[in-house]
């Protein structure tokens, strides 16, 4: 009887691409980042896409604390993935590195958002997808670009499309972006 491994490279073909935003802004964020990046390309029936720069990016609302280092991936989960399921394994992860939830918006040792699970839509209490204030944010969009730079959003827009419609500065690798937008 021939074994079928439940990842077989046709398997593949029918997976789901998901994307992450990973922040950081407590201890050594960019330690935080690199952890947080190997709990999930060891998660089982996932393979881990392209990995966006880190950004260092000044905090929205609450301003009175340290800047975030930002960094968005890709990850293709096998078919028997749900973007519920990950997005339980994914506030797991955050459990285990330290996530303490105090504050909205607050200091954070890590933050791992699902953006967007293949062209998906959600909205339930737990999840929303894409993700509510994706189309908001350089420091989710401009690093998204540096991977995805032809996504098109669920709702037809392209993210360049998206990135023209907000105001933002890219220095080097640090992203302005006034709370008002």
């Amino acid at each position: 009887m021939k074994k079928v491994l439940p990842m077989a490279d046709d398997l593949w073909m029918q997976s789901h691409p998901g994307y992450i935003s990973l922040g950081s802004n407590q201890g050594d964020p960019e330690a935080n980042l690199q952890r947080a990046r190997i709990a999930l390309a060891n998660l089982p029936e996932v393979r881990l896409g392209p990995c966006s720069p880190i950004y260092k990016t000044e905090p929205q609302n609450i301003r009175d604390q340290p800047w975030f280092a930002n960094q968005i991936l890709r990850l293709d989960c096998g078919p028997a993935w749900t973007a519920v399921e990950l997005l339980e394994t994914m506030l797991e992860i955050e459990k285990q590195m330290g996530r303490v939830r105090k504050k909205d918006k607050g200091p954070r040792i890590i933050d791992l958002d699902l953006l967007l699970f293949g062209d998906q839509r959600h909205n339930s209490p737990v999840l929303t997808l894409p993700h509510p204030r994706i189309m908001e944010r350089a420091f989710i969009l401009v690093p998204l670009q540096d991977i995805a730079p032809t996504l098109t959003f669920p709702n037809g827009t392209p993210i360049q499309a998206a990135l023209n419609a907000i105001t933002f500065q890219v220095r080097g690798n640090l992203i302005y972006q006034s709370s008002n937008d």
